[in-house]
């Protein structure tokens, strides 16, 4: 409710990643990408843009630095497993955000000056794309 009031607001909010829980008053580091992610989802956004220092999602690392530009979340679910220890926060926010309501996922390389608009406004974008599964029945 906080965070939809200083939208409606016209502010742009920066939520902490650290947590004071109710019960006990301990304070807790939450991963940064899993509270994004769920944020994303919870606030019904279009797209989750998770910065990084990486290109995006490598299809075979360490053997390849070739970026997968584009997966849906089928696609991803399979990868999961085989990923570096980093890119697993990350790319499980993904997941969770395109499988409950937001559009879009992307990772991007926040190193590269402007790659936010390089990956919205471009059609090769420079990340990795998470997209929903297609509803049954329709073609990938």
């Amino acid at each position: 409710g906080a965070i939809e009031a200083l939208l409606a607001d016209g502010r742009i909010p920066v939520v902490s990643s650290i947590a004071r829980s109710q019960d006990d008053g301990h304070v807790y580091n939450v991963n940064a990408d899993t509270a994004a992610a769920a944020l994303a989802a919870a606030l019904g956004a279009e797209t989750l843009m998770v910065l990084t220092d990486v290109e995006g999602l490598y299809e075979d690392w360490p053997n390849s630095d070739e970026v997968i530009s584009r997966l849906t979340a089928a696609q991803l679910e399979k990868l999961l497993p085989e990923l570096s220890s980093g890119m697993v926060p990350k790319m499980e926010g993904c997941l969770h955000a395109v499988r409950n309501g937001v559009t879009t996922a992307r990772v991007i390389d926040g190193r590269v000056q402007h790659s936010i608009l390089l990956e919205i406004f471009t059609d090769e974008g420079i990340g990795t794309m998470v997209v929903p599964d297609a509803p049954e029945g329709d073609a990938e």
